[in-house]
């Protein structure tokens, strides 16, 4: 196995957090912040950090609205982000199919 495989792995997908929020969304579609808060098991300090860096590089959007003048915040994967969840999987499947049998 080559040592540039597993580091070429994209650190953005990689980390467990956003893997997570990626992988909820690539299932569930559009959702509402409560729903991926209770989903992940994440603070909402902690979602939203990781909402920001995805939504910063396109991987997911973020509509925020009201409802009954209360703030409402949904979320769906892009089709980038899609791209990416497909690409992180191919990479790590590559990985560990370089792996040894034993």
């Amino acid at each position: 196995m080559h040592p540039e495989a597993v580091l070429g792995l994209d650190r953005l997908v990689h980390e467990p957090a956003r893997l997570l929020i990626l992988t909820i969304l690539a299932s569930a579609g559009e959702v509402e912040f409560g729903f991926l808060e209770k989903m992940s098991g994440l603070s909402k300090g902690n979602l939203s950090s990781h909402m920001s860096k995805l939504e910063t590089v396109g991987l997911i959007g973020v509509k925020k609205s009201f409802r009954a003048k209360r703030p409402l915040t949904r979320l769906r994967i892009t089709a980038k982000g899609r791209k990416a969840l497909e690409n992180y999987r191919q990479q790590l499947a590559d990985v560990m199919n370089a792996l040894p049998k034993d």
